[in-house]
């Protein structure tokens, strides 16, 4: 099998050949978590890109994908019809769809929020046998932001306090966001620190001084807000501030799509969206 990239348009919109016996054909994309507002951005996306949506799964009343592509509740059977998934469903469905693409032999990308523990470890368990993307956040922008943070914070001491703030809409369960977290791990990456080890997610009441080294988290939630998020390294007398605000949820499908396309190929193991970025 060889692949081959279109690089004619900007580097969202790459659409990737699959090159097999001398004959052509799209990359198949299939979607877990079809029904969702980022499932059918994702979808929109794709087919902007050149690709084909192989189909999707959600709830069996979720109706259509696209006009004549069905969503449907089997994430095996559409496996074995996609060159690759994209995940944005919730955490409960992560076992299920990870067994389905490593029956598949398909690689996948999972972009849901809200992961535990025990669901990094099957992440782990089947990045064994397929390839497996997983992030916080596919915008290309929060990802080189990530980077910065990690730089800022390798380079200053823990007398430089370290906050994390993120607003999202009403509807999102989770907090903190998986990106405050995809940062807050950059951030005790830098400073080589376990972030479980040093997070603080909760200030209420009479809570004494800041710790020094930790990293705070805070959440806010309301209206419709797609993600905003700041990282604030204060020190006495200065400080910095880094931030990064989604204003649409095309950027997450743009880096989902770009990330699913690069996946293609990649050897069994798991990935995040620095291979991407070539970070």
């Amino acid at each position: 099998m060889q692949l081959a990239d279109d690089k004619a348009g900007p580097l969202w919109h790459r659409a990737v050949t699959i090159i097999t016996g001398g004959d052509e054909y799209m990359t198949k994309i299939g979607i877990f978590g079809a029904a969702g507002r980022m499932g059918r951005a994702i979808a929109q996306v794709a087919l902007e890109a050149g690709l084909e949506i192989s189909g999707g799964t959600d709830r069996p009343d979720s109706g259509d994908l696209l006009p004549g592509i069905a969503i449907t509740s089997d994430p095996l059977e559409l496996a074995k019809r996609s060159d690759v998934l994209i995940d944005f469903s919730v955490p409960a469905a992560l076992s299920r769809h990870l067994d389905a693409c490593v029956a598949a032999g398909k690689p996948v990308l999972v972009g849901t929020t809200g992961l535990e523990a025990d669901h990094h470890s099957l992440i782990d368990t089947a990045a064994g046998s397929i390839a497996v993307l997983q992030t916080g956040n596919t915008s290309l922008g929060v990802n080189i932001l990530a980077a910065l943070v990690e730089q800022a914070a390798a380079r200053l001491g823990d007398d430089w306090d370290i906050e994390i703030v993120e607003m999202h809409h009403r509807h999102k369960v989770d907090a903190p966001s998986g990106t405050a977290l995809l940062l807050g791990e950059a951030a005790a990456r830098g400073r080589q620190i376990s972030l479980a080890d040093h997070s603080d997610r909760g200030r209420d009441g009479i809570t004494g001084a800041r710790v020094q080294g930790s990293i705070g988290f805070a959440a806010l939630r309301g209206g419709s807000v797609a993600g905003d998020h700041q990282v604030i390294l204060a020190s006495e007398g200065e400080r910095i501030e880094l931030g990064h605000r989604a204003e649409s949820r095309v950027i997450f499908a743009r880096g989902a799509v770009r990330g699913a396309s690069w996946l293609l190929g990649q050897p069994a193991g798991r990935y995040d969206m620095k291979g991407v970025l070539g970070l």
